[in-house]
């Protein structure tokens, strides 16, 4: 490891875990389990504390609702232990696409490379 991602590694969070969060997760962690996307689920040993370490990007949205429900103690053994019924009707899990180049834009957006033409409005020219 090269020293500039080093020192990004003790004060950015952003490309993935700190340095003070591996330190936290090697002293005090204990693995919980993994979800398909790679991500890590931890806990400490009185389980006071729930965290991910990320498998990339790090995005809140990428955690699927099995494992966000453990986090955030909506029910206590996670998905590894008890997995969660589902219904037929659901659909799977999506991560959020805004700000990337799968997010939806509609028929007249300008982000599309060929907007559609509109016919709601006429554009105002000064006489």
């Amino acid at each position: 490891m090269g020293l500039l991602k080093s020192i990004s590694r003790i004060f950015t969070w952003w490309d993935g875990q700190t340095l003070g969060t591996q330190l936290w997760t090697w002293r005090k962690g204990t693995r919980v389990g993994e979800d398909e996307q790679g991500n890590v689920f931890y806990r400490n040993a009185d389980d006071s504390r729930r965290w991910v370490i990320f498998n990339g990007d790090m995005e809140a949205s990428r955690v699927s609702p099995d494992w966000h429900g453990w986090l955030h103690r909506t029910f206590d053994e996670p998905p590894t232990d008890r997995p969660l019924v589902h219904k037929s009707w659901e659909k799977a899990h999506l991560p959020n696409l805004t700000g990337t180049s799968m997010a939806y834009a509609p028929a007249g957006s300008l982000r599309r490379s060929e907007p559609a033409p509109r016919s709601d409005y006429e554009a105002w020219t000064p006489e």
